[in-house]
């Protein structure tokens, strides 16, 4: 059978060597696994930033130090809160150029850099000119963080366990999400709940992000090793096959090692032939030249109609999953509870708690299930889960919110209704958005649409946080018949619009978004280039189907043994 026959390609040979998946392959990779974990750290800094900031704003002693501007509700309020989403913008956007300019560790310690200094700025507070400085600079690093960590993990993962250590990211901020509210509620004691609360109460909380954030960025400076994805793409060759062997605890000839290191250089060939034949008049490595290119990239993906099709679905996932309100709940979840009729603060922080715990543990089944389901079916019964939790919340507001005090149990039933609008949230919106956004775009253009996608996701983040405060001090009932309103509109965008993508091919996307061609183009030149390079030999042996590691000695050991030497020129005209 021919090696790029329909029935079987390369994928299939490839899983002759793949070791197990899930948990187990988690386990097997243990080396990769642990320095997935560790670099996630900047996940759980993004989470545990995010929950945090929301218990600080309700306490006595930080509403003093900003001279009352952290308790007034409206405009102001909405952009102490949000303007950490707008500098996070701004940091994904440059995150792109970043991380190919000084490589993925680099990236990651200048990013833990510039939000330290954020955190530093916020701890030195005497009025709310340094919150609002403090908060733009740590978001620039958050943003940052929020793309260079999951790229990192999957640029150091084999292939059986991406998804998996990817996913971890995920995880990592909704637990930081979990462990803020918690450590919110513990430091409000701190001094007293009233007029006379101790600074510490909030500085506590805001100082204990510097340590992650510092042992993350000393981590990836002293012995996290280089992304090999990198180290090929700036012709560091036998470095990247000596880091994937030293990753995967074997021998630089071991065939497994081999092979992954094989596709990675297919990879790279097909990026550059790719920008050579889209760009012929910038091939001079200048940074002149790699703008260009990039700005055309980006043009392409409006201009083209399946790729606006594509786009389009990208950001619009990402436009619901911030406006069905979760990040509301998150940073104004104490104010919101408040409002339910509990005197004080410990009450709403308590009840907040809940919120970070469900959203953690509901994530998990998502991770593990999200290929059985499929991405419409969850989003979609996620989306009537918490358009239904908004909806009943918003009930019991107008039955009883003009007098809470003889309505005690009203409160709880609301809190516990916020409190299932989390968990639908965690199995669901959560992570399948970014699932869905990183499979609708064909390979040739899937990093500029990931990064569009996620800027979106940022800038939406920013409107909610600065709109909710003001949302909440017009009408609280009203806020929560908007989002149940907006998770409706979500429901029939994905049910109409939206295809889904559960086990489709590149070629099947193709057909999904009205246009043939991107992804059999895109195959057949990676199929021509993994010929050149000796990875097909390699995984099928020799013409007659030999498969028992011989013969691929010829063309693929010649092209490791020569990992220093410039890639040979492949033909770029595809017939």
């Amino acid at each position: 059978m021919s090696p790029t026959g329909p029935s079987e390609g390369l994928s299939a040979q490839r899983a002759r060597f793949a070791g197990p998946s899930g948990f187990k392959g988690i386990i097997s990779n243990g080396k990769t696994s642990g320095i997935a974990f560790f670099a996630s750290l900047g996940g759980l800094v993004y989470g545990y930033n995010q929950g945090m900031f929301a218990q600080v704003l309700t306490m006595q002693s930080f509403i003093q130090k900003t001279d009352g501007f952290a308790a007034t509700t409206g405009i102001q309020q909405g952009l102490l809160t949000s303007i950490l989403e707008l500098g996070a913008w701004v940091g994904t956007l440059f995150n792109g150029y970043l991380a190919d300019a000084v490589g993925r560790r680099i990236c990651a310690v200048i990013a833990c850099a510039v939000f330290i200094v954020g955190v530093i700025v916020q701890a030195c507070t005497v009025n709310k000119d340094y919150v609002l400085a403090g908060r733009f600079v740590t978001g620039l690093g958050v943003g940052s963080l929020s793309m260079i960590v999951p790229l990192y993990n999957a640029e150091l993962s084999p292939p059986e366990v991406r998804g998996s250590l990817v996913a971890v990211q995920q995880l990592a901020i909704t637990f930081g999400i979990m462990v803020s509210f918690w450590i919110g509620y513990g430091t409000n004691f701190i001094g007293g709940t009233g007029a006379n609360q101790s600074d510490a109460a909030w500085l506590v909380p805001i100082c204990i992000q510097l340590l992650p954030a510092l042992v993350l960025g000393a981590g990836m400076l002293m012995f996290m090793p280089q992304s090999p994805r990198h180290l090929m793409n700036v012709g560091r060759e036998q470095e990247c096959l000596d880091t994937l062997a030293r990753l995967r605890n074997a021998s630089t000839d071991d065939m497994r090692v081999r092979v992954e290191f094989l596709e990675i250089k297919a990879l790279k060939e097909f990026e550059r032939i790719t920008a050579e034949k889209k760009y012929p008049q910038y091939q001079d490595g200048s940074f002149k030249s790699n703008f260009m290119i990039g700005v055309y990239d980006y043009t392409s993906l409006i201009t083209n109609k399946s790729l606006f099709k594509r786009t389009m679905c990208a950001c619009l996932t990402m436009t619901f999953q911030q406006w069905t309100g979760v990040n509301a709940i998150n940073y104004y979840a104490p104010q919101i509870f408040n409002g339910f009729g509990f005197s004080g603060s410990t009450t709403s922080l308590l009840a907040t708690g809940v919120v970070g715990i469900l959203e953690f543990v509901f994530t998990i089944p998502a991770v593990l299930y999200v290929d059985r389901f499929g991405r419409k079916t969850i989003l979609i019964v996620g989306a009537i889960g918490m358009a239904s939790s908004h909806f009943i919340v918003a009930g019991i507001i107008g039955a009883f919110g003009s007098d809470w005090p003889a309505h005690r149990s009203g409160g709880w039933a609301a809190i516990v209704f916020v409190w299932l609008f989390a968990g639908h949230f965690g199995y669901s919106w959560g992570p399948v958005s970014w699932i869905v956004v990183s499979e609708v775009f064909p390979l040739s253009m899937r990093a500029k649409g990931v990064s569009i996608g996620g800027s979106a996701n940022w800038l939406n983040n920013f409107a909610v946080g600065l709109s909710t405060s003001p949302f909440i001090e017009a009408s609280d009932f009203g806020t929560f018949i908007f989002f149940g309103a907006v998770s409706i509109v979500a429901i029939l965008w994905v049910w109409i619009v939206l295809p889904e993508t559960k086990g489709r091919t590149l070629e099947e996307m193709d057909e999904l978004f009205g246009e043939a061609g991107f992804a059999e183009a895109d195959l057949s030149l990676k199929q021509r280039i993994e010929r050149e390079i000796g990875l097909t030999s390699l995984l099928y042996g020799d013409a007659e189907g030999n498969v028992d590691g011989t013969a691929e000695k010829s063309k693929a050991t010649s092209m490791l043994e020569g990992v220093n030497e410039k890639p040979s020129s492949l033909l770029v005209d595809q017939a």
